[in-house]
């Protein structure tokens, strides 16, 4: 794991930053990882990659801190990433992997209202791909819809979201 941590931050390769944030991914699967990830500073080299121009590189990166988010250690870093995931979902070609990717991120994220307010903004364009989006999309887009509708604190939000 170290070594494709590593490899991931010396290299500028698109396939080989793939490939290796598919393998950290995988290895995500494991919650004795999970930790091992995050204790090499994993998720801030993982969250690194999210910028990039490439789409594949990015949907990887987004489906690895989906894996990754699944330990509240873990979703403690990665919530710093929340708005740039947002931004992302909001900038990606409607129903693409990237936007699905960030979506399913976003659920995870938002299972626990602590990061809820780190969405708010982002209601509007939920509410949009609701409306606009496949099926996958909008299932997806519900997940987070409805965790969100599980906090009190976010009804006012949701109800004058402008769409």
């Amino acid at each position: 794991l170290q070594k494709l941590i590593h490899l991931l931050q010396a290299t500028d390769d698109p396939l080989i930053q793939e490939q290796a944030l598919i393998t950290l991914s995988n290895s995500a699967a494991f919650s004795v990882n999970q930790d091992i990830i995050r204790n090499l500073d994993g998720l801030a080299v993982i969250g690194g990659m999210l910028p990039s121009c490439v789409p594949k590189v990015k949907e990887k990166a987004l489906n690895a801190l989906n894996n990754l988010s699944m330990n509240i250690k873990n979703q403690e870093e990665i919530q710093v990433f929340i708005t740039q995931v947002c931004r992302t979902v909001e900038s990606a070609p409607l129903n693409s992997d990237v936007q699905l990717a960030g979506l399913r991120l976003l659920t995870n994220m938002s299972v626990t209202s602590d990061y809820h307010q780190k969405m708010i903004n982002s209601i509007p364009c939920f509410l949009h791909l609701l409306s606009e989006g496949t099926e996958r999309t909008q299932i997806q887009v519900l997940k987070v819809l409805v965790n969100l509708s599980a906090n009190p604190a976010m009804t006012r939000h949701l109800l004058r979201a402008q769409v």
